[in-house]
């Protein structure tokens, strides 16, 4: 019997918790990785040797990894001392290296090293080559850079790309023509889940798909970035950034958040994303509720099981 395919969209932690969940399901997995990331050791990488940032899809490749936790170790193992290595995870390097080796494709490299992790699914950067994101502040300022866009510390009226020629990656485009359920986030909105997106050809492929498409919405807001935010305001920025008939479907988490958590959460800014569900209504989409929270130490995330059942329960 043949396996459902799904395609996830995103970037960041949000987007390998849940693949970690899903790859224990009997379906074929796509994860589509943005790269506009330009911090850290990925930024450095990126600007030195001018191929996309790595750093995503190392994390992504990790979570849908079938090998020794050992290798896992060696892979995102980051160096702390040693001249010009300082900051750099191996497994950005590997994925530099193979890039080089493959005459600057980026995606033939992610592929190669696929095959050396013995990765379960595929993993596809959206695009082939870097993207730098830029953001428009309400207040008119303008901050590039996907690192920077959460520190400026203002409302974002919009974020674009550039170059504006950029081209998804054609094997991206057709993973989702024959996806069965395409699912966007959880991820940062405008930093994770907009860069993909907003890729030329990405959102018009998910538009047109015949599969299902659910968007996992965060279940705390992001300082800097969806401050206030309601499950309607997430859904309102994508309509807002790429036009309607993006989605059928919003996953929202409807577990209570415990007092200690959002006390602590507060500290930095953070609350709970209400589900308005006039505004979601209105923007003609599906509201799919379950308690969906997973408590890790201080913090909270999706738990990647759950998600994933409920998830793989639409195909």
């Amino acid at each position: 019997m043949k396996k459902a395919n799904v395609v996830i969209l995103g970037g960041g932690t949000g987007l390998s918790v849940l693949l970690r969940g899903l790859k224990t399901f009997p379906v074929d997995i796509t994860a589509i990785v943005t790269v506009a990331d330009d911090g850290g050791s990925s930024g450095r990488l990126r600007k030195e040797l001018n191929i996309p940032p790595p750093g995503d899809v190392r994390n992504v490749l990790i979570a849908l990894s079938e090998v020794e936790p050992l290798v896992e170790e060696l892979f995102q193992h980051r160096f702390e001392n040693g001249n010009g290595l300082t900051g750099h995870s191996l497994g950005n390097l590997l994925l530099a290296g193979m890039t080089s080796i493959t005459g600057g494709d980026f995606a033939r490299g992610v592929e190669v090293l696929s095959r050396v992790l013995n990765v379960k699914g595929k993993v596809l950067p959206a695009a082939n080559q870097s993207i730098v994101l830029h953001a428009e502040m309400e207040d008119g300022s303008m901050v590039e850079g996907e690192s920077k866009i959460p520190k400026a510390g203002k409302r974002i009226k919009r974020v674009f790309l550039e170059p504006e020629n950029v081209t998804a990656l054609a094997d991206s485009v057709k993973a989702i023509q024959k996806a069965d359920l395409v699912v966007i986030g959880p991820g940062s909105l405008y930093t994770s889940i907009l860069p993909n997106l907003l890729v030329p050809g990405i959102a018009e492929a998910v538009k047109k798909a015949a599969a299902e498409k659910v968007y996992v919405c965060n279940v705390m807001t992001q300082p800097g970035e969806t401050d206030h935010f309601s499950a309607g305001d997430h859904v309102q920025v994508l309509v807002d950034h790429v036009g309607k008939d993006l989605l059928d479907k919003v996953l929202v988490n409807t577990q209570p958040i415990p007092l200690s958590y959002a006390e602590r959460y507060a500290t930095e800014g953070a609350t709970e994303v209400k589900v308005d569900r006039d505004l979601l209504k209105k923007l003609e989409v599906e509201i799919i509720g379950d308690e969906l929270l997973y408590f890790d130490n201080y913090l909270l995330r999706h738990d990647a099981h759950k998600v994933s059942q409920r998830l793989v329960s639409m195909l």
